[in-house]
């Protein structure tokens, strides 16, 4: 789970967003799965949210740039890294307890 944590935004800043769900995926099963803390699992919450919102915009759009990473206004961007962030803050945060 910490490994794809770290995953998302080197792939979204990288301009490999569309791939990103992979790695989202697994933060938000092992959060679910093996995460007795529940700010660990708000936290894979909320980066799936920030991921999900502009993944809909971009399917639903029909003008849409040809690739996620093209698509993304660079606010949704810093959204994701900065939930990303959380998301291993909170992971670390976890196994100190």
């Amino acid at each position: 789970m910490t490994v794809s944590s770290w995953a998302v935004p080197v792939m979204v800043l990288g301009q490999f967003a569309m791939l990103a769900i992979v790695p989202v995926a697994i933060a938000m099963v092992g959060a679910l799965r093996h995460g007795h803390d529940r700010a660990v699992r708000w936290a894979a919450a909320l980066l799936a949210v920030s991921y999900a919102v502009p993944l809909v915009i971009w399917l639903t759009r029909p003008d849409g740039a040809p690739s996620l990473s093209k698509d993304m206004h660079p606010g949704f961007v810093a959204v994701i890294v900065a939930a990303s962030a959380v998301l291993i803050g909170s992971i670390l945060r976890a196994r100190r307890r």
